[in-house]
């Protein structure tokens, strides 16, 4: 149960995310420029963050190797997020990014644990 909240949290979460990534919100549009990430990989982060979180939730509750791999690749991803915020050294902008890792990290042990 407690891998299921958490996936729905997390897919909803990466959801809003990779949508402000691909429909180009100021505040998205200024970390992209902070970090200096060209604006066609900025859409295809957004785009694989909308595409993992989707594999998440569906796997959630259909598929447990594909929800699992799915938030692997989503901590992964925000693993080179926080990589690229101290790249830059914006500490405080990687502290979303690491707790974000963190949790998809538990996500993946409560979804293996689960099966």
């Amino acid at each position: 149960m407690t891998a299921i909240v958490l996936s729905l949290l997390l897919g909803l979460v990466f959801i809003v995310v990779g949508m402000a990534h691909l429909q180009g919100l100021a505040s998205s549009l200024a970390v992209r420029d902070r970090l200096r990430v060209p604006p066609r990989l900025w859409r295809a982060i957004g785009a694989t963050e909308l595409v993992a979180s989707a594999a998440l939730v569906v796997g959630v509750f259909a598929i447990p190797a594909l929800a699992v791999a799915a938030v692997a690749g989503l901590a992964l991803l925000m693993a080179g997020a926080a990589v690229s915020h101290l790249r830059v050294s914006d500490v405080p902008g990687a502290v979303p990014a690491v707790v974000l890792c963190a949790l998809c990290l538990v996500d993946v042990w409560l979804i293996v644990m689960w099966l």
